[in-house]
């Protein structure tokens, strides 16, 4: 072999080299676009639904603020006849007329707790709705699960076809605060029950077409847990589990199991998406007609974006 060919053999070894440095860096810069256009289709598909949240809510809110005012008010002046008429000459007429004021004063009360709760689900809601620029705080799961749990309840239960539902609570104490996107995470656990709720709802239908009184009770179970620094939250409930052929289906965009119009087939897949912008993992194990257990795994604090 003469010094021509050593040079070019050389040359072709430097060549294939470069050429696989910049195939790696290529490769690094899609796998970059690729999760840059990710996360703009992440955005954009939680603002669509947090306008639409964010105004609903909005509207909502105005009367409650009126019911809640007003009630007050209308307390204060109850009070104030009261007060007039103890001044008065005592006699059954009046001791009627101060019964029937304590009984209006009772109802008015009423109003104003439901009232205030009702605003507190707004809020609630309009923290729901919020997309866009938010940023990753330091946050108390536990009680962002106790009070989004809770809303998507009031939710099931203000809707159609109610059903009763009981919960087990298995939180770790110890978990403290972890560094989410609440506005975000508020919109998994909502999803996830509503999936619970609908799951637990066609086990107790399919059910009463068998037995008029079936015994079974819907039931959810939240869990949180952390296990090398991973913090791990679960949501489980008993109800008609998802059919093997279609559990790796099911958090594909638009994929849904519901007839009709009834579902859209975003709710999951949107789930899974704000996990995986918090560089968390969603997995579900499911057996037919006994449970789904939905697994989000975030990772530590210090690797959050």
């Amino acid at each position: 072999m003469d010094k021509v060919q050593e040079d070019w053999i050389e040359k072709n070894k430097e060549l294939k080299r470069l050429l696989e440095i910049r195939t790696l860096e290529l490769e690094k810069s899609l796998k970059g676009y690729q999760e840059l256009q990710e996360q703009l289709l992440i955005q954009e598909k939680l603002a669509s639904l947090g306008q639409l949240s964010a105004g609903i809510a909005h509207e909502i809110k105005n009367p409650i603020n009126f019911i809640n005012n007003f009630s007050e008010l209308s307390i204060e002046y109850v009070e104030e006849i009261v007060e007039e008429l103890k001044n008065l000459k005592q006699n059954d007429t009046i001791a009627d007329i101060e019964e029937l004021l304590q009984d209006i004063r009772s109802n008015l009360e009423k109003i104003l707790q439901h009232g205030k709760r009702a605003d507190s689900i707004v809020k609630s809601m309009l923290m729901h709705s919020r997309g866009g620029q938010s940023e990753f705080v330091q946050t108390n799961l536990n009680g962002l699960l106790q009070e989004f749990v809770n809303l998507a309840f009031h939710g099931m239960r203000a809707g159609k076809n109610p059903i009763n539902v009981s919960f087990e609570w298995d939180l770790d104490t110890d978990i403290g605060l972890v560094s989410i996107i609440a506005e975000d995470f508020s919109r998994v656990i909502v999803n996830l029950c509503n999936n619970a709720f609908d799951a637990m709802r066609s086990k107790l239908n399919l059910l009463s077409e068998v037995d008029k009184q079936p015994t079974y009770q819907p039931k959810l179970i939240i869990r949180t847990k952390q296990i090398e620094k991973k913090i791990i939250t679960e949501i489980e409930d008993n109800g008609a589990g998802i059919p093997e052929p279609i559990l790796n289906r099911i958090l594909e965009p638009f994929f849904t199991t519901k007839k009709g119009k009834e579902g859209t087939g975003l709710g999951l897949s949107i789930t899974h998406d704000i996990v995986k912008a918090h560089k968390g993992s969603l997995s579900i194990l499911s057996k037919e007609g006994e449970f789904t257990r939905f697994e989000i795994t975030l990772p530590p604090i210090s690797t959050a974006p």
